[in-house]
């Protein structure tokens, strides 16, 4: 049987990744010609396997996309990691389809706390690095957003109190800043030469975080985003990072989208993968608009993040997205693939990734983002599974090594 890592992997086209060689040609796929033909990326000392990586899902664009979730191998609606026997793994979605998710996402604040002493500092730190190693270890692809603490207050990051003027450089929390990113420097080079996909400051067209819009200012993102790059690329020497840019679907008006899209953009030169966070357009509580309408808006979110990606040469992504406790029996297929599927420019979209599935004994609450057994889609979510568009864990090629035709 021809299984779906052989059908990629025949049709690649060799791409030549040159030791120092920045940027890259790659092929268009025959379902369009629009997929971008050269790229560069925010770190011109990226090592090989953070090249090869984006080669790779430059490459794989418009065949297939790479399905992710949150936090999978911590808890699950049922369960805790803490309950399981030493050496075992869990995830909801493996429970479901018997694979783990292809890309894994995971959050900065769990060892980067302020509430936390230096032991438990460092047993989560060993922990996230454990279970980062054991995804890239069966071939899959990590994902790092950051849910940073208040800097002046260690409270929530909900916390809006006007801060980021103060972490940049001559500000009083400057040096507590650079130290959490020490910390961050830290898990990155223990993760090297594996490549990660830093989303830091996301959502940042919206109100609810203390880097948002209207809590800072544009230009002060701008420069809190760029700080962040210049000092883990130039000072601390961190070259397996690939640049996540995601703004906030529920802050952008559809038929503005284009320009809405950039706002608090840093530049090209400080982004890899032109993301966006969309629970808006797919049912979300606060969206009356009818659901016929909402499908239409998200399709053409998805193609005109594709459209931004492409004049960029940069990779796309539905970098976070899903639809709170899934009542939707069909949801997986009559709604995310049928509409990634729609055409040519939303084929393109490289990988989503769900948000978690918070444990429902320690939380008390039914939010969730990918099924688990006996979940009223988790039937669909298998038929989702099978697509040959659709990849997890299992269906992955090397990921890691350059392209190569087969």
């Amino acid at each position: 049987m021809t299984t779906r890592r052989h059908f990629f992997q025949s049709t690649a086209v060799a791409l030549l990744l040159a030791a120092g060689i920045t940027t890259f040609t790659c092929c268009t796929t025959e379902q369009s010609g629009k997929v971008p033909q050269s790229f560069e990326l925010v770190n011109p000392n990226a090592n090989p396997e953070t090249r090869n990586l984006y080669a790779n899902l430059m490459h794989l664009a418009s065949d297939a996309v790479l399905f992710g979730h949150q936090a999978t191998l911590d808890y699950g609606y049922n369960w805790h990691h803490t309950e399981l026997p030493e050496g075992e793994s869990r995830s909801d979605v493996k429970d479901v389809t018997g694979s783990f998710p292809a890309l894994y996402g995971w959050d900065l604040s769990y060892f980067i706390h302020p509430r936390h002493d230096h032991d438990q500092k460092q047993q989560r730190f060993e922990r996230m690095l454990a279970w980062s190693e054991e995804g890239l270890d069966r071939g899959g692809v990590l994902t790092f957003c950051w849910h940073k603490y208040h800097p002046a207050s260690s409270g929530s990051f909900y916390d809006t109190t006007n801060v980021v003027y103060r972490m940049l450089p001559g500000g009083d929390l400057h040096d507590g800043f650079r130290l959490d990113l020490d910390t961050a420097a830290e898990l990155f080079h223990a993760l090297s030469p594996m490549p990660v996909i830093f989303r830091p400051w996301h959502e940042h067209n919206g109100d609810w975080f203390w880097w948002g819009r209207g809590i800072t200012t544009e230009q002060e993102f701008i420069n809190l985003w760029r700080f962040t790059v210049e000092y883990l690329r130039d000072e601390k020497g961190v070259n397996n990072l690939l640049w996540a840019f995601s703004p906030d679907r529920s802050r952008m008006d559809i038929d503005n989208f284009h320009q809405d899209y950039h706002y608090g953009y840093p530049g090209d030169d400080y982004v890899d993968v032109i993301g966006l966070d969309n629970y808006w357009d797919l049912g979300h509580p606060a969206n009356d608009t009818p659901p016929d309408v909402q499908r239409a808006h998200f399709i053409r979110s998805l193609q005109y993040t594709v459209e931004i990606a492409n004049s960029k040469g940069k990779l796309a992504a539905l970098t976070e997205t899903g639809l709170e406790a899934i009542p939707d029996p069909d949801w997986w297929t009559n709604v995310i693939l049928n509409s990634l599927l729609t055409n040519d420019l939303t084929r393109q979209i490289s990988f989503l990734k769900v948000w978690r599935n918070a444990n429902f004994e320690r939380e008390q609450r039914d939010h969730y983002y990918a099924p688990f057994p006996d979940q009223i889609s988790a039937e669909n979510f298998v038929q989702f599974h099978k697509h040959p568009f659709v990849l997890l864990e299992d269906d992955l090629p090397d990921l890691y090594s350059p392209v190569q035709e087969n």
